[in-house]
């Protein structure tokens, strides 16, 4: 008995072992969470906002989202940065692949001789609009995150120095990349 109840507790132990290695971790503090809340406008058109949560001041985000509507082909036609918490970075990129059906929302918070983050807090990065663009209405959207060329994926780069000074640690290039929670939540729609 006591060898059949060892036997279980190992097979237990080594069959969870891949969820704890795969889970996300964050180094700086609590994972952070990219939400994205998708808001019908009407038959023909749907918003998308991309907020967040985060612990550490970030410098680059890199957030690729994968459209589908079933037979309806749309376009990610644009974003809106004003009002939100990256509006004052120096590069945001917004590349949509009507193709593929996808859309790269990007940022880059200082180029030159600024200070920009994305210090720690929560709240709206950008809204994306999508329209359909065979007249056809929009029964079905759904979206989710994907790699998109040439190796864009989901993640967050923390700045080199994290903490207040004097308690300020210098972060290695290669252990800045964090790669955030992904949230789909559904909004009320506006009709």
């Amino acid at each position: 008995m006591k060898l059949l109840v060892k036997s279980l507790t190992i097979v237990v132990l080594l069959s969870a072992l891949p969820m704890l290695t795969a889970a996300q971790k964050d180094p700086y503090g609590t994972v952070d969470t990219v939400f994205a809340e998708i808001m019908k406008i009407d038959d023909y058109n749907r918003s998308i906002t991309i907020s967040c949560f985060n612990d550490e001041d970030v410098v680059g985000i890199a957030i690729p989202i994968h459209m589908s509507t079933g037979q309806t082909k749309v376009v990610a036609d644009s974003a809106i940065w004003v009002g939100g918490r990256v509006e004052n970075w120096d590069y945001k990129a917004f590349r949509p692949d009507t193709a593929i059906q996808c859309a790269l929302i990007a940022g880059v918070a200082n180029i030159g001789p600024t200070d920009n983050v994305l210090a720690p807090g929560r709240g709206r990065l950008v809204t994306v609009f999508v329209s359909s663009t065979d007249g056809n209405k929009i029964d079905e959207f759904s979206i989710d995150t994907t790699t998109v060329a040439p190796d864009n994926s989901l993640m967050f780069v923390v700045d080199r120095y994290q903490g207040t000074p004097p308690d300020t640690v210098k972060i290695d290039f290669k252990d800045r990349q964090t790669i955030p929670a992904w949230v789909i939540r559904k909004a009320e729609s506006t009709e």
